[in-house]
């Protein structure tokens, strides 16, 4: 079958999305408003973009009357952001924190994680995260109803039982991701593949 999108609807379009990208890692992003609320929301549109300087990003969907959500107004406001690994220990808690809870609300409270001091960005960090990068704003592109966001990662929180001969442990991080409607998914098969080399014939 073809699907020519322009012949769709917005909400049809939306549903090969992300039926065909899959799965998809989630970013659980802290932020803080200028009246000092630890704003907290997990976001399935997003991945890494480099590695030297290390930057990832996430896109963040706007309410439906078009301004900004909580998040993106935060980090255009003061530059900084922290983002963690949803892992499988952590997942209810982050899904708690997609609530529609009111700007003057932490959502981390709601869910009754821990905020911890940042090393090196004013934002708070989640305790009970075994991953976090500390970002600070690289770029902001404008997408219609969405807003991406692209950070510089400033340094790395990584729980110490993780790190095996400096690489994660995968197995011990226990990475959950995000697949259609309701549905998540955690690591199954890993398998191994090596890069193949060309020999001029």
């Amino acid at each position: 079958m073809i699907f020519k999108m322009n012949e769709q609807t917005a909400r049809d379009n939306y549903k090969l999305l992300i039926g065909s990208v899959v799965p998809r890692p989630i970013a659980f992003v802290t932020s803080v408003s200028a009246e000092g609320v630890v704003n907290a929301a997990p976001f399935s549109y997003f991945n890494i973009v480099n590695n030297d300087p290390p930057m990832l990003m996430f896109s963040c969907g706007r309410h439906a009357d078009g301004t900004l959500k909580d998040t993106a107004r935060n980090i255009l406001a003061n530059q900084e952001f922290v983002v963690h690994v949803t892992d499988e220990d952590n997942i209810e808690a982050i899904n708690h924190t997609s609530i529609s809870a009111p700007a003057h609300i932490s959502e981390l409270t709601l869910a009754g994680l821990t905020a911890v001091p940042g090393t090196t960005v004013a934002v708070p960090r989640v305790q009970e995260s075994p991953v976090a990068m500390e970002c600070r704003l690289a770029q902001y592109v404008e997408l219609g109803k969405f807003d991406a966001i692209i950070g510089e990662v400033l340094s790395f929180y990584v729980r110490d039982d993780l790190i095996h001969n400096g690489r994660i442990d995968i197995s011990k991080l226990k990475p959950v991701s995000r697949l259609a409607g309701s549905s998540y998914s955690a690591i199954g098969r890993i398998f191994d593949l090596d890069r193949p080399v060309y020999e001029d014939q």
